[in-house]
Formats: C-alpha cells, structure tokens, sequence
C-alpha cells in the first residue's frame, strides 16, 4: 500500500511539473542548406525559323510547333530559412503552420536537345535566331548561369514526437501548402526563363530536439520539399518548359515553448 501510495504522489507530482511538455504552444526559426535537385526541364516549341547552325542546321530551318526540346539544368547548393508556430498536444503528436523561404543558384546547363538532337556543338546563332554564326555553340553560352531558382512556402504539419518527455526527443512530420516558385535562367546573360507562379507543395521532415531548460529546445532536421512542375514561356524562341522543383534541407533551429 505504502509503495503504491508513492507511486500515485510520484505520477501526480510528474503531471504536475510537465504540462508545457505534454500540451501547448511554440514558436521556432531555423536556417539551413539548401541541395537543390538538377532539373531535367521538358517542353514543346512552338513554329520558328533556326538561326545560322550550318552545316549542321542551316539558317531559315522551320521548326514546327509542338517539337520537344530540353535539357538538364544543375543547381548550386544554397540555403533555407523557416518560422514556424504551433501547439503540443498530449497524445505525442503536434501541428503548426510553417512558412520557408529559400534559393539556389543556377550552376550549368548541358544537353540541349531539340526534336531528338542534342545540339550543343552547334553554333548558337541556331536558337538566337541570328543569320550570322556567333563563334560560339550552344552548350558554350548555356555552360554559365546567374540565375536562381526561390521557393517562398506556407505549410500546415504534423509532427510526432517521441520520448516527448525526455531530453532528446526525435521526432517525423509531414506537410501540405503553396510554395510560390520564382525561376531565372539567364545563361551568358540571355534571358531564357524569367517568372514566377504559385504551385501545390508538400515536404516530409526528420529530426531531433534537445531541451536545453524547461522552454527552449534546440533541433536539427532533415527535409525533403518538392513542388509541382512549374511551366514558363521560353523567352529567346517560342515555347513552354516545364522545371522540376525539389529540394533537400538540413538545417538546425531553436524551438521557444511556453
């Protein structure tokens, strides 16, 4: 009787002395890499007459509507920033509204292909349309970029929390919202790709806290963002492609509980 009497006192007082762990609110900021995933970027021309590609593609070549073209675009790794504000719950799970923004740069782009062909030991004249040869092929001018690609994100989570008690706590979620995708390819200063749309966007995420006091934690975390494709006109011939948007984040933050 004795030691279940203590036990009662002890799990009273453990109630007690932790409900900013079991249930309530938070707020949190973290900053982290971005890796960027390359993007294999499709699309349909639209009818155009080449510039001078000779011999291989002579100047005035018609190219019809609808003939696919692309190429692959590599990113350079850039960074993340989030803030985020929600409430524990007792039953181990939490949820919160998230809102992220992050960039990277555009590194290169390489394989560019039109109708089938990859065509980037033709001249450049071929997509600028210009009669007159550059002295430079295609995969010269894309090889360089100044261009970027930002996402500005709103997600709502859910997260689980394990050990919520303990000082380590690992923890996995998931969310759903917008992400409003900002694209620039610029390649030797030409203006290819140069707008912004709003898309569907989803993430899953992976990470630990660490209770430094009885209100401020610590984390770092693993994120994997994706969005829907985003399709831009093409500005140097006509055309549409469509890019790629995923990303992996590791970050690290602090998380206020009160």
């Amino acid at each position: 009787m004795k030691f279940k009497a203590m036990f009662a006192a002890a799990s009273a007082l453990g109630l007690i002395a932790s409900p900013a762990f079991a249930e309530g609110w938070y707020g949190a900021a973290s900053a982290g890499f971005n890796f960027q995933a390359d993007s294999s970027n499709s699309g349909q021309t639209g009818a155009f007459a080449t510039g001078n590609g000779a011999p291989v593609i002579p100047n005035g070549t018609q190219i019809a509507a609808g003939t696919p073209y692309g190429w692959k675009t590599e990113f350079d790794n850039g960074y993340a920033l989030s803030a985020e504000f929600g409430r524990f719950f007792n039953n181990g799970f939490r949820a919160s509204a998230e809102i992220v923004y992050s960039r990277a740069g555009v590194d290169t782009h390489r394989g560019v292909q039109v109708g089938g062909a990859v065509i980037d030991g033709v001249d450049a004249a071929v997509i600028a349309g210009s009669p007159t040869q550059l002295g430079a092929t295609v995969g010269q001018v894309v090889a360089n970029d100044d261009g970027s690609i930002k996402n500005t994100a709103l997600f709502a989570n859910v997260y689980y929390d394990f050990n919520r008690m303990g000082t380590i706590s690992p923890y996995v979620g998931a969310g759903l919202g917008v992400s409003n995708v900002d694209v620039t390819y610029r390649p030797s200063d030409i203006s290819i790709i140069d707008g912004s749309k709003t898309k569907f966007a989803w993430q899953v995420k992976g990470g630990a806290a660490y209770a430094l006091t009885e209100s401020f934690d610590v984390f770092g975390e693993v994120a994997y963002r994706a969005t829907d494709n985003v399709t831009f006109g093409n500005r140097l011939f006509p055309g549409n492609l469509s890019i790629k948007n995923e990303q992996t984040v590791l970050s690290v933050g602090g998380r206020f509980r009160y």
